[in-house]
């Protein structure tokens, strides 16, 4: 049975190309991961915030080596696209910004990011996040992203909101932390927000 739309996004939009580097405009790029990240990484897990508002934890720089290979293979397999966040003099690692859950035909993905506990407060999630949309949005062709937070972590909510990314509801006990089931915010930005 033929469909009655063509697909959004063909396959190999993200994979027929090497996954690029973004700068943010004011001091920041978007990388792709290095095997050299994996202690900056490790040590980001090390922060209890981390721990409140992820539900992942990094043991050891060789688990996180897995994690980068994992991350690389994401683009490969069009999956997903992770960048490394740092500075845009000197390299530091000031956090992570990624695409996942892509959906090429549907032309969605899901945005999410951390950033050390060193970078927060200076507007870095924001920042990465709108240079990612941008690109995701405006220079490849995706038609929706979405992006989803615990209600009550407040900072990312704004992140969001810094972002473009619309509130558009709540999902009821949508995910499993260690303290319990949180309800989460869903934002979301489309192609000519």
């Amino acid at each position: 049975m033929p469909y009655l739309t063509q697909p959004v996004l063909a396959a190999g939009t993200l994979s027929g190309t090497p996954q690029p580097t973004l700068a943010t405009g004011d001091g920041l790029l978007l990388r792709p991961w290095r095997d050299e990240d994996a202690p900056a990484v490790h040590a980001a897990f090390q922060d209890p915030v981390m721990h409140q508002w992820h539900i992942r934890a990094a043991d050891s720089e060789d688990e996180v080596r897995g994690w980068i290979a994992e991350w690389r293979r994401g683009w490969a397999g069009e999956r997903g696209a992770q960048w490394a966040v740092v500075e845009e003099t000197g390299g530091l690692l000031a956090g992570r910004v990624a695409l996942r859950e892509v959906v090429l035909g549907d032309g969605v993905a899901e945005v999410a990011y951390w950033t050390t506990a060193a970078a927060r407060g200076k507007g870095v999630a924001a920042r990465a996040t709108r240079a990612l949309a941008h690109w995701a949005l405006d220079r490849i062709g995706f038609q929706r992203l979405e992006l989803s937070h615990a209600v009550a972590n407040g900072a990312s909510c704004r992140v969001a909101e810094k972002a473009g990314f619309a509130l558009e509801g709540t999902k009821r006990s949508a995910l499993l932390h260690p303290d319990g089931w949180h309800d989460m915010h869903l934002h979301a930005r489309v192609r000519g927000d």
